[in-house]
């Protein structure tokens, strides 16, 4: 899809993903940081300059369908096992706010969760995070998962950016290495 103003964004492989989310997010890290076990399971979303030849992107975003975690109360060592999907594909329901009824049963609704979100620093702040992010949300999340919340783990450096976005911090903060986090989401 061509955004307007030169980018576009499409669907591509986890593998294109790697080589910007590692030099973005975790720079001073192996490479092996940026890989995610489910990464097969994903989609995987970047944006490109239009017309420009270029074949790599200038900023990606993985989707998962994953379950919305109740609370952070976990917090520590045991993140990365915190974060793996369980329980299929569906989110745990919050009382009264993340379910929907159908026939009397209580259905959770499928969430969606965002990970490895980069942009090249020579086109940030210029609208391509946000439409990226936007296109995942609509095209994907919405339309191809099915998803009626989106959410995320963002670094707390970050939180404003994803507030004007339209989500909202849920949770405790907490701390992947040494950077700390907090979770987002955002009704769809």
């Amino acid at each position: 899809m061509d955004a307007g103003g030169g980018i576009s964004f499409q669907v591509i492989s986890a593998d294109q993903t790697i080589a910007l989310r590692h030099s973005v997010l975790w720079p001073n890290a192996p490479v092996s940081q940026v890989l995610l076990p489910e990464d097969n399971a994903g989609i995987h979303v970047g944006a490109f300059v239009t017309g420009a030849g270029i074949e790599v992107p200038i900023a990606v975003i993985s989707l998962f369908l994953e379950p919305l975690p109740i609370d952070n109360a976990n917090d520590g060592d045991d993140m990365e096992e915190r974060n793996r999907p369980t329980s299929g594909f569906f989110s745990v329901a919050e009382p009264d706010t993340d379910e929907c009824r159908a026939e009397g049963a209580t259905i959770p609704r499928p969430s969606v969760r965002f990970r490895k979100f980069a942009c090249n620093p020579l086109f940030q702040g210029q609208g391509v995070g946000s439409g990226l992010l936007e296109y995942a949300i609509e095209t994907v999340a919405k339309e191809k998962l099915g998803g009626t919340v989106i959410w995320c783990d963002a670094r707390v450096a970050t939180e404003g950016w994803y507030r004007r976005r339209g989500l909202a911090p849920f949770g405790k903060t907490f701390y992947k290495s040494d950077v700390e986090y907090v979770r987002m989401k955002r009704d769809l």
